[in-house]
């Protein structure tokens, strides 16, 4: 075998993304958080560390200029980009038709708002992307709530943001994206990419964030109701359960009784429990709630 031959395929690198960005006057905004990855080797890192299913739909959110779209597509049967950048959007499948000719009707692009997404026409069973780093914990649960198919992922965050995602109770980084994570299923951190990577280069270091989606909780608690729990348990996060549940609740009272319901200790803080407990305060709040309610 010669060495063309064993070569990987061909990626986006600091050159063609300059030239795609100027051949469609894009300036990368801090207002959409584009920053483009302009080395292959990361890009083989994110889809190898995917460890993604030949017979898989990627979703892809941000895909920019194409530089991770060209990696899913090499790595799985489809990939439905979704782009919010109508310029983005409507060059994607030129960049894939000119580079992966054989890939092209692969590729289905989506020209919205990722939050705003609740269908697809092509059902995705993975989640692959570097997501705009202030929206990044929104967009993965909106997309984890609407689309069950998902069972697996990498995302791309600021590296402060996946320490979030990932952190267990106790922790000083656990919060509302750890606790409502745990509700889908398994985080964890998978690696930490350096900045000079990017075009342009962000100020900081991302973050590498993997996931499996687990069994739905069985509950009598919705999601809805389990997650006004956990807001209300960290708005306020140097209070008690007891004092930060009070509105959540009705009263000081009624919360400390749903609390003891619970079996959770009224002087608690939320950073120290995981998702169970939240579950079981958003059950035990039926049985505290005064008749007629």
């Amino acid at each position: 075998m010669t060495s063309v031959e064993s070569s990987p395929p061909p990626l986006l690198g600091a050159t063609e993304i300059r030239r795609l960005a100027g051949e469609l006057d894009v300036r990368p905004t801090k207002t959409l958080g584009q920053n483009f990855v302009i080395d292959g080797n990361t890009i083989r890192r994110i889809v190898a560390t995917a460890k993604l299913d030949p017979t898989e739909t990627v979703l892809e959110v941000g895909p920019g200029l194409g530089s991770l779209t060209l990696g899913l597509l090499d790595a799985a049967a489809r990939v439905v980009a979704v782009e919010i950048d109508p310029k983005l959007a409507a060059r994607l499948p030129q960049t894939v038709t000119e580079m992966r000719p054989a890939k092209a009707e692969n590729l289905t692009v989506i020209l919205s708002d990722a939050l705003k997404i609740t269908e697809l026409p092509h059902e995705p069973t993975a989640l692959v992307a570097n997501l705009p780093y202030n929206v990044a914990v929104p967009v993965v649960l909106h997309l984890l709530e609407h689309f069950p198919s998902l069972r697996h992922g990498l995302v791309m965050v600021q590296d402060e943001v996946a320490d979030r995602m990932v952190a267990d109770p106790g922790n000083k980084t656990y919060g509302v994206p750890s606790v409502k994570g745990a509700w889908y299923g398994t985080m964890r951190k998978a690696g930490v990419i350096g900045m000079n990577v990017f075009w342009p280069a962000p100020k900081i270091r991302s973050g590498l964030v993997s996931f499996e989606r687990g069994p739905r909780p069985v509950t009598t608690a919705s999601r809805k109701e389990v997650f006004a729990v956990i807001d209300s348990a960290f708005a306020q996060r140097r209070k008690t359960l007891r004092a930060a549940l009070a509105g959540w609740a009705g009263s000081p009272t009624l919360a400390e009784e749903a609390l003891k319901v619970a079996g959770v200790d009224p002087q608690a803080r939320g950073e120290k429990l995981g998702i169970n407990e939240f579950i079981a305060i958003a059950e035990a709040k039926v049985a505290v709630e005064p008749e007629g309610k």
